[in-house]
């Protein structure tokens, strides 16, 4: 062991306690052909014994795999990856200091194939962070942009330092800002594990980890925080949802922005988080206990509570980009260690931008492949994350020249990973590039899609639009004119989500408002399929106020008795409002932040809602994997799902009709696995502008049509707890008023 260039650098300045591991090494390899020895011996006495030395550290060759920074006995194996550099040094920090504790070139002996791997001895594990500086050609034209003078983060830091504060600009420049601190795994899960929800069964609520929790009203001790989610965990469970959609929780800069807020002249933020810095550390600035190092540990406290709560907890990723940005923006990682691997590129070498947002990270590539392979079962095995909801899916698709791929490997690598078996895939399937692709999404009979199309057919038919009514029917049934193989679970059915207006901002804005954000109003989509009802924004005229009210309880009202996987978005259920700003990407302050004295000056709609969700929990018709027939599979005398309009059996699908009615027959539930028969289900939908009058189908056996909810109705006869539904006083005819949606229960 102590022979060639390994034993030469040894034998200079060796320490006595050198020497003895030494000779262990040697005495464990004599013992392992002629004798015995326990686990523990084997652990004590594991070959690790250095054979180079830089100043005052000794090292030795590493091992190639795991990249980044993994604990080994006695050190840290750093391994990082560089096709086209031409050398590596690794750059220790000691925390928080901003010049370098020392510096240490790998030697070439270091490198294997395009990977530069070595273990460092005896260091500090909690008091170190590091980075990389990466020699290579600086040929922009050619795809290469490395600069030695740059110290670049780990792709595979699973801590990151720089944002340990929210906000808080570092003191004085440093030339590091982004770097990897080395994790400790000494989290007691005890039995947790996945929850594994049937996909059919979840009720998913969209949440911002600041916005939640930061404004005073919520009460709690860390406002803004991963720890504060945890004391508002008893109002999710009132409110009914069994899954938190968290937006990006991996680390970004929210400091990052170059626009400023014309009215108050202050510099705005990257808030939403799109824009990732490090795909597997999560993101310091969220943690109460970050600038201590323990957001990590605060992250899976989260998850092990909301888990012993029976609610799920799904991470928004973005894989389609990074926060460098175009030529012009920072180089912090992926830029300085290999350009042309990490990113698409033009001919000219500067970025494709399918994202929108400055580059296109080159997901096809296989080295960008495992990369996001990595990082999401390590999501998976050591925060025991739930599932993933891709941003811009669709770039996960595109070839190196940004061409759609018509078998993508990295989806199918998702789709069938052993690791992610039981992980919800979530695709926003289309990208900035014009790229759509809801309803045909490469699925591999895994991935779930976010229907816009449902969100806009449900928007233009609750505003009264002509032509709406076959598409609102299909998306009642769980889209099968998109999802026929896959199922209604395939469909995320959403009427509002982060990006768009709220739900109260949709019945009370016509138009956008989004000049705060700097940009001339120019940012933000314009297809809202939104209407003020007479004034546009917030009025004291009670008329317009019952009208605006009623439509956020129809819209509720259909979204939880579609077919699908429901979404709500954070504060809808207390009417939230942005003030008509539907892109506040930039906005750290009351627009994003949820008030939580509006949950009891809107306590009808808040009741309204979670009674909705309580209905849906309560009738599995609800909630089926397969899509509905319409026809009578089991000999009950009614089809699974029979549409009428008016008329009994007379629905009108003319393209000027604003008016639609459908039965659900319970009894074609008990051919759901593990369910049993369920009550018949009525649905009537008047968006016109005038009542009408819808005659009711027969029923059979002694049931009778009790009333559930209807919206015309004023608070609190609009809705009843299920179970406790009132019997119509007549069944064969029921008057349904203006813009407004019944729900009956045959019982």
């Amino acid at each position: 062991h102590g022979t060639g260039a390994g034993g030469d650098a040894l034998g200079q300045g060796q320490q006595p306690g050198d020497r003895r591991a030494q000779l262990q090494g040697r005495s464990l390899a004599a013992d392992g052909f002629g004798g015995r020895v326990s686990a523990a011996a084997m652990i004590n006495r594991i070959d690790v014994y250095p054979t180079h030395r830089h100043g005052d550290y000794w090292l030795r060759a590493g091992r190639p795999y795991p990249f980044g920074a993994s604990i080994v006995p006695g050190g840290v194996n750093f391994a990082v990856f560089s096709r086209h550099a031409t050398s590596c040094t690794l750059v220790l920090f000691r925390r928080g200091e901003s010049e370098p504790l020392v510096e240490i070139p790998f030697l070439d002996a270091f490198r294997i194939g395009n990977v530069w791997a070595m273990v460092v001895f005896g260091l500090e594990l909690e008091e170190i962070e590091y980075g990389y500086r990466m020699d290579g050609p600086h040929r922009p034209h050619a795809g290469h942009r490395f600069n030695p003078g740059i110290v670049l983060l780990d792709p595979y830091a699973r801590a990151i330092t720089g944002r340990t504060r929210w906000a808080e600009p570092h003191a004085a420049p440093d030339p590091a800002p982004f770097r990897g601190r080395i994790l400790l795994d000494d989290f007691d899960w005890q039995d947790d594990r996945q929850l594994e929800i049937p996909a059919e069964d979840l009720i998913i609520y969209e949440m911002h980890v600041r916005g939640f929790t930061r404004h005073p009203s919520s009460g709690v001790k860390f406002p803004g925080t991963y720890a504060a989610i945890r004391e508002k965990i008893p109002y999710l469970l009132e409110l009914g949802v069994n899954a938190v959609e968290l937006m990006p929780i991996q680390e970004f800069d929210e400091l990052e922005s170059d626009f400023y807020n014309p009215y108050t002249g202050q510099k705005l933020r990257n808030y939403w988080g799109y824009s990732t810095v490090g795909f597997f550390a999560p993101k310091a600035g969220y943690a109460a206990t970050g600038a201590l190092g323990m957001e990590a540990d605060e992250v899976k406290a989260l998850v092990k509570l909301l888990h012993r709560h029976g609610i799920e907890i799904i991470l928004d990723v973005v894989f389609n980009h990074t926060a460098e940005g175009s030529e012009k923006g920072p180089t912090l990682s992926f830029r300085g260690l290999d350009n042309r691997t990490y990113y698409m590129l033009r001919p000219d070498g500067t970025y494709q931008n399918f994202s929108g947002t400055g580059n296109t990270l080159n997901c096809n590539n296989p080295v960008v492949r495992n990369l996001v392979l990595d990082a999401l079962r390590y999501w998976v095995s050591e925060y025991h994350i739930d599932g993933f909801r891709f941003d811009l899916a669709s770039i996960l698709g595109r070839d190196a020249e940004g061409h759609p791929l018509a078998n993508p490997p990295l989806l199918e690598l998702l789709a069938h990973d052993p690791v992610l078996g039981k992980t919800k895939l979530i695709a926003e399937a289309w990208d900035a590039g014009g790229l759509y692709q809801v309803g045909s999404f490469p699925a591999y009979g895994r991935w779930a899609e976010w229907n816009g199309r449902y969100r806009d057919t449900l928007r233009r038919f609750l505003k009264g639009d002509m032509e709406q009514v076959q598409e609102v029917a299909q998306a009642l049934k769980g889209s099968p004119h998109m999802y026929l193989e896959r199922g209604p679970t395939a469909s995320i059915n959403f009427v509002t989500c982060h990006d768009g207006f709220t739900l109260n901002d949709l019945v009370s804005y016509a138009e956008k408002h989004n000049l705060a954000n700097g940009e001339q109003g120019r940012d933000g989509a314009n297809d809202n399929h939104s209407w003020n009802w007479g004034h546009e924004g917030p009025t004291d005229d009670p008329a317009i106020n019952t009208l605006r009210r009623r439509l956020m309880r129809n819209a509720i009202a259909m979204l939880m008795v579609s077919q699908g996987v429901p979404m709500l978005l954070m504060g809808d259920e207390m009417a939230h409002t942005k003030q008509g700003n539907n892109n506040t990407y930039a906005q750290d302050n009351e627009l994003n932040w949820i008030d939580w004295a509006q949950v009891a000056a809107n306590a009808d709609l808040f009741r309204f809602v979670r009674h909705c969700i309580a209905f849906r929990k309560a009738h599995p018709a609800l909630r089926r994997r397969y899509h509905l027939h319409e026809r009578d599979l089991i000999d009950s005398g009614y089809p699974d799902i029979s549409w009428h309009g008016l008329r009994e059996g007379r629905p009108d699908w003319s393209s000027h009709s604003r008016t639609l009615a459908f039965m659900l027959c319970g009894m074609h539930a008990a051919l759901l696995p593990g369910r049993t028969a369920d009550d018949y289900i009525y649905v009537a939908l008047n968006m016109h502008w005038e009542s009408h009058n819808f005659e009711l189908p027969r029923l059979r056996d002694g049931r009778r049509w009790l009333l559930f909810a209807d919206t015309f109705r004023e608070p609190p006869n609009d809705i009843c707890a299920p179970g406790d539904e009132r019997p119509l006083r007549t069944q064969r005819n029921l008057p349904v008023g203006p813009r407004s949606v019944v729900i009956l229960v045959g019982r």
